[in-house]
């Protein structure tokens, strides 16, 4: 059984931008300002595919 995450980590986001993770929690922290989320609410793949250009099916490559 295959089973896909819907929630993004600084971490998969420092593999995909090959950026720092400090870069990758500000993009984190940036997204959660722009969905009107609080502090301690996850970020959802989507939610980074649209916020960072990237399709979300080359996102959800990484994840896997």
């Amino acid at each position: 059984m295959n089973i896909k995450r819907c929630v993004i980590y600084a971490k998969d986001i420092q593999r995909i931008t090959g950026r720092s993770v400090r870069y990758s929690h500000e993009v984190i922290r940036k997204i959660r300002h722009l969905t009107e989320k609080e502090k301690g609410q996850y970020v959802t793949v989507a939610e980074f595919a649209a916020f960072s250009g990237i399709p979300e099916s080359e996102v959800s490559d990484y994840l896997n």
